[in-house]
């Protein structure tokens, strides 16, 4: 990855719940076109520092800037505008839909028909062409028909990742994307964000280290709720304090076999 201008930072973030500090001053720096992950112990303040970010919590105090406006005190709908979309940590997808209909209904949100429901099926098929396009993207175009509910979880995974970029993101955060997968999953979601994050920017709260490793151009650890390192893999997975924090994770899975 080639230093580019930075898309998305944070000033200061902080969030206090009646007295417990959940993020405290964290300060990302996201460049334009990197895959940025963001690790942490369980409570290090992850999945909160996304909230925060897509302004499902409000800030107690300091900065979000995305692409050099101040956005932190937008709406979640305006930052999703913007092109901030957010693929949630449990699987969403619409299990009675065929696949196909699951990013149809995702592109209509998009093009402003969602809820044109009554609407015949005719009118919906100019967007299957863009549908078909993107299941093929993430190797489901075999799976178009099939409802979504027969889907292994890690086929529901790449096609909630598939309704994530029919958003069309400048950005796409992803929550725990590998979580409770078997390898063979796990490595079809890694080769996948990979391919995604050729044209668009990708920051991922993740905890399988192999995973990091693997594809992450920096990677910020957080440690109760601040930020305690910050730069690549190989930089990281050796500072004192990040193993430190890990204790009680076993030594070869900070080291990550990649």
């Amino acid at each position: 990855m080639s230093g580019g201008e930075l898309i998305l930072e944070t000033h200061d973030l902080t969030k206090e719940f009646k007295g417990f500090v959940a993020v405290d001053k964290v300060n990302l720096r996201v460049r334009r076109g990197a895959i940025h992950a963001l690790i942490g112990p369980n409570g290090a303040g992850k999945t909160t520092c996304f909230n925060l970010l897509t302004k499902f919590l409000t800030p107690t105090s300091g900065r979000i800037v995305f692409a050099g406006t101040d956005i932190t005190h937008e709406k979640p709908a305006a930052i999703a505008r913007r092109g901030v979309v957010r693929s949630f940590q449990i699987s969403a997808v619409f299990g009675h839909l065929s696949v196909l209909e699951n990013v149809r209904v995702a592109l209509q949100r998009k093009v402003g028909t969602s809820f044109h429901f009554w609407r015949s099926e005719s009118t919906l098929g100019s967007l299957d062409a863009e549908a078909l396009s993107l299941l093929h993207l993430v190797d489901l175009e075999a799976y178009a028909s099939l409802p979504a509910v027969e889907l292994s979880y890690g086929r529901k995974r790449a096609l909630e990742i598939a309704t994530t970029l029919a958003m069309d993101p400048t950005l796409m955060l992803l929550d725990e994307p590998t979580q409770g997968m078997g390898l063979e999953d796990v490595d079809r979601i890694r080769l996948l964000i990979k391919k995604v994050a050729a044209s668009r920017t990708v920051l991922m709260v993740e905890h399988n280290m192999s995973v990091v490793a693997s594809i992450a151009d920096t990677i910020t650890v957080l440690a109760r709720g601040a930020t305690l390192a910050e730069g690549p893999y190989a930089e990281v997975s050796k500072n004192p304090a990040v193993i430190e924090a890990y204790m009680g994770t076993p030594q070869a899975e900070l080291a990550g076999s990649h």
